[in-house]
């Protein structure tokens, strides 16, 4: 396993197993990592014959500073946990690096950026596009991994990859779970013993749901998720959305012919969870 730091160094590398004929494979991370993030790179491994994970926490895509200071960074832990499933390079860059220059690009991804978390994180997904953009062109991988409990930033990242005319194919990974049903989710570590202790409620709510569909209309079943989750003293719902699995159009009435999803966004304290269950 090879860890870089610059881009010069990583074409370099890829450069040479391109010459080789190998496939490459790309898993954008911020560090932290937990076995959610190694399942993506097993799931790299099986598919392509080089596995790169980048580990960068991204400046451009933090609208509260006080979350880009809190985001937990763990690289030296990071590198020997991928180091243990057969890794080939690590691609740890400074924020100079990435960013020579000031990124002013400004994305249009139209409806996908006007709800959910496009909504309530103003200039969010534009900084995914941007640095999302900056290790495609680094890496140019022949498929990139990324988990679904990102499940609107992935269709987001798809818009991207039309709109740039990437040949770049996205693959979707399955959320991880803690045993109590909780999502992997690097922002797990800063929850203290109390939220963590009740945030599996949250999942726990959204698998009762699947079971309500054919009693409840969408917008009963919605706030009965709201209810659920409020009910317990250590958890309040930013949104609950029930979204066409494709679209994201917001899905109005059971009938509609397309798979739906149930995303939402809680605060567990200070520390703000998504989660998201196929329905």
């Amino acid at each position: 396993m090879k860890v870089v730091t610059t881009k010069k160094e990583l074409i370099s590398w890829i450069n040479d197993f391109r010459k080789e004929g190998k496939t490459i494979g790309l898993v954008p991370t911020m560090g932290a990592l937990h076995e959610g993030h190694l399942s993506l790179v097993k799931e790299c491994k099986k598919n392509t014959d080089i596995a790169v994970v980048s580990i960068f926490v991204n400046p451009t895509q933090f609208n509260d500073p006080e979350d880009l200071k809190r985001y937990p960074r763990t690289p030296e832990k990071d590198t020997s946990l991928l180091d243990t499933i057969g890794c080939d390079l690590i691609f740890l860059p400074t924020v100079e690096e990435v960013y020579p220059e000031k990124d002013t690009r400004k994305f249009n991804f139209g409806y996908l950026e006007t709800i959910m978390e496009g909504a309530r994180r103003p200039g969010h997904f534009n900084g995914v596009g941007q640095v999302v953009s900056r290790l495609f062109d680094i890496v140019s991988p022949d498929k990139a991994y990324f988990g679904m409990k990102d499940f609107q930033q992935i269709a987001i990242i798809k818009n991207m990859v039309k709109q740039l005319n990437y040949k770049i194919d996205i693959v979707s990974c399955p959320i991880i779970r803690e045993e109590s049903g909780l999502a992997l989710s690097s922002r797990n570590t800063l929850l203290d013993e109390d939220h963590r202790k009740n945030a599996p409620h949250i999942y726990a709510t959204l698998k009762k749901a699947r079971n309500l569909v054919a009693r409840m209309s969408v917008n009963d079943l919605k706030k009965w998720i709201t209810d659920q989750i409020d009910s317990n003293p250590y958890l309040k719902t930013e949104y609950v959305e029930i979204v066409d699995d494709t679209t994201l159009q917001l899905i109005e009435d059971w009938r509609e012919k397309n798979n739906k999803v149930v995303c939402v966004a809680v605060h567990a304290g200070k520390i703000r969870l998504i989660d998201n269950i196929i329905l």
